[in-house]
């Protein structure tokens, strides 16, 4: 399940849990490419909670557009992932350190709101 949390405009925001389908998946990407057609540098705060899955109908789809994405890094600017199961905290570290020029941070649920704040206004821990 996606819901989209309000924020700025240069902000996508998000929150998913369970299974997440490839209609969801076009809707992360939708808000993506209109965020990067109007602003230099993009954020994303993705909250996440008891992830079971990707609907692998959708994957190809959405890998398809994704993947221009690699020719754009410089366009992020801070990440900030919460989530609830270690898994994903590890792989997000993964990610980050193979893409270094990417401001990541990753928190626990109890943090989402200093996680939030510091993907907004870049202050913060």
């Amino acid at each position: 399940m996606l819901d989209m949390i309000d924020s700025a405009d240069d902000v996508i925001a998000l929150k998913v849990s369970d299974r997440i389908s490839g209609s969801e998946l076009d809707a992360i990407m939708d808000r993506l490419d209109g965020a990067m057609a109007r602003h230099d540098k993009v954020h994303v705060f993705v909250e996440t909670q008891a992830i079971d899955g990707i609907e692998i109908a959708g994957l190809g789809a959405y890998m398809k557009r994704a993947l221009p994405l690699f020719g754009k890094l410089d366009r992020f600017g801070r990440v900030a992932v919460v989530a609830d199961q270690g898994w994903i905290r590890a792989a997000t570290k993964i990610e980050s350190a193979l893409l270094p020029r990417i401001s990541y941070r990753v928190f626990e649920p109890g943090a989402r709101d200093e996680a939030l704040a510091w993907v907004v206004g870049g202050g913060g821990a």
